[in-house]
């Protein structure tokens, strides 16, 4: 058995609780563009694109979906898949490829803002304050979540944005890429994640220890897998580890 010295964090649903934010977000920032283009057009004594809420934002899931099967290697890149998404779109409905481009830009920038308004739970900022006097620590996300206008950013001196490096998780290269900016072989670095398949497998499969947040799980857990219900039950795990060791 050998000593921690890094642990790497999953961020939606393992730092703070995710669904209500993109809910927010998804609808939020598309509403937006949608008024902000009817102003646009009113000043410039355009009429009105032909195109409504439920609609539009259906179309643009569907031209998301079809972009990242165009683009299989683009499929965890969401800022792109949505750009590329919402120029197409424009477009179709009558804008000129120039306008396209920056109001799907602003409407982008739009969804940026609301995306960093995540609530972290209370006992995060807390917990990475007390684990960065004794490991280094790095975030590894599929989200596109702009990490540094985040008040959790200032824990994370290495940042893995997993779609930026066209291999979202479990692809294992977003880990591999955060353990060599880390300087750790991963016997020594531990990974805590909400989800099985995309934090648990990849993890353990390079030999890091792997933390499992899930309020339920009955299957085994294999060697190096550990399953707490919430983050904050964290250091009770690595005490148990470091006892060990």
């Amino acid at each position: 058995m050998v000593s921690l010295q890094a642990i790497t964090f999953d961020l939606d649903d393992t730092l703070w609780d995710n669904q209500g934010v993109m809910l927010k977000t998804e609808e939020g920032h598309y509403r937006w563009l949608l008024e902000a283009l009817v102003a646009w057009r009113a000043k410039r004594q355009e009429a009105p694109l032909a195109l409504g809420y439920e609609q539009g934002l259906a179309d643009y899931l569907q031209r998301r979906q079809a972009w990242a099967q165009q683009v299989p290697e683009r499929r965890g890149d969401f800022t792109w898949l949505r750009l590329r998404a919402l120029e197409e779109q424009l477009e179709a409905h009558g804008l000129t490829r120039s306008a396209a481009l920056l109001w799907a830009a602003a409407a982008m920038n739009e969804f940026h803002r609301l995306r960093v308004q995540v609530t972290p739970h209370p006992e995060a900022a807390g917990l990475l304050s007390t684990l960065a006097e004794c490991y280094q620590l790095a975030a590894i996300t599929n989200g596109n979540i702009h990490l540094k206008r985040q008040p959790l950013a200032a824990y994370f001196p290495v940042a893995i944005a997993a779609g930026e490096l066209l291999a979202p998780k479990p692809d294992p290269k977003p880990f591999l890429t955060a353990l060599e900016r880390l300087n750790v072989v991963p016997q020594r670095a531990m990974h805590v994640g909400d989800s099985w398949q995309e934090d648990v497998v990849p993890a353990q499969q390079l030999g890091m220890h792997a933390v499992w947040i899930a309020q339920q799980g009955d299957q085994p857990l294999p060697a190096r897998v550990h399953r707490i219900a919430h983050v904050k039950e964290l250091p009770e795990v690595i005490q148990w580890l470091e006892k060990r060791h």
